[in-house]
């Protein structure tokens, strides 16, 4: 691996020995009231040359399940590497992080401009700063998203088809679905492709919660990874994954008929059949019921949780194709 053996890492104006750790800043814009706003770069290297493993969170701001994996990661020592480094990036839009809102205070949402540029918007700034100062030491990164508004998304590995290292690392990884997702313009991810970083992009819960299911399945999908790369610290156990995984390659929204008042009753996981009652739409007046059938045969990956939907609205995500 190009990057991983070198014996100084110099990362934003740091430089990081062989069995270093540092806590280096990666220093955005300060707010408007002139306070200084820092995301911490969490940097731990053994002293046995390895790969080196980007972990990053909070893309959005709202997304705070990805940012709890990533805490546990650092907070149980698991970013301690029995070989090569480990970077963590708890959460990159911290100016998000602090109103609790998806997007940056210039209404951008950050995973839509990258690279980025130098004299860009705050956004682009920042995602420019990422690509060129951080991204280009990681020989593989791990970055964990949460479902958008109340849509709860199973957890899952996102990487696109006929990635070989990809597909044996999100294997590995042992989330209970593999989804073969495009790379999305000017995102993150098709940045990092675009140079040749593989990326595991994790899904998992619904923004402005954690759950624990999710978060367990974020961390020992980590402990996994660095397991298979000969990273993991001796003192963590690996268990092994709960479910068999599931490849999904094609899928499709399931939305509502009609606006009223929404309960799922199907788990997100699920596997229905055609034809199964999924979920059902009432009014406040009790006059309408109406059931929402599984369209096809398939796996639920995504509920929407929101007791009150509008026609039109996304409320269930179904597999329509499976990897054999």
């Amino acid at each position: 691996m190009h990057m991983s053996e070198k014996e100084v890492l110099d990362i934003l104006g740091q430089k990081v020995g062989l069995g270093e750790s540092a806590k280096v800043s990666f220093n955005v814009a300060k707010l408007h009231t002139q306070n200084r706003i820092d995301v911490p770069v969490i940097i731990e290297r053994s002293k046995k040359p390895g790969p080196t493993i980007l972990i990053t969170a909070g893309i959005h701001g709202d997304e705070v399940n990805g940012v709890e994996i990533v805490r546990q990661v650092i907070a149980k020592g698991i970013n301690k590497p029995k070989r090569g480094t480990i970077i963590c990036v708890p959460v990159i839009n911290v100016f998000g992080f602090i109103h609790m809102d998806r997007l940056f205070p210039d209404g951008r949402d950050l995973n839509r401009v990258f690279p980025g540029g130098k004299g860009g918007s705050l956004a682009s700034r920042v995602a420019h700063k990422l690509m060129t100062q951080i991204v280009p030491h990681a020989d593989l990164i791990l970055d964990f998203h949460t479902g958008g508004a109340d849509r709860f998304n199973a957890a899952q590995i996102r990487i696109v088809k006929n990635e070989v290292v990809l597909d044996e690392l999100a294997q590995v990884f042992g989330a209970p679905f593999i989804f073969n997702s495009k790379n999305l313009n000017k995102s993150f991810r098709n940045s990092c492709y675009k140079l040749g970083i593989p990326m595991l992009l994790f899904e998992g819960g619904k923004s402005f919660h954690i759950d624990n299911t999710i978060t367990n399945t974020g961390v020992n999908g980590v402990k996994r990874v660095l397991n298979h790369l000969e990273m993991l610290n001796r003192k963590f156990k690996v268990s092994r994954p709960k479910k068999q995984c599931v490849r999904i390659t094609e899928s499709k929204w399931i939305r509502a008929k009609y606006s009223g008042m929404f309960k799922p009753t199907v788990n997100v996981t699920s596997k229905v059949e055609k034809g199964d009652v999924i979920g059902n739409i009432t009014d406040p007046y009790g006059s309408f019921n109406h059931f929402i059938k599984a369209p096809n045969n398939g796996y639920i990956f995504n509920v929407n949780e929101s007791p009150i939907i509008y026609q039109g609205d996304a409320i269930f995500h179904i597999s329509t194709k499976l990897e054999d």
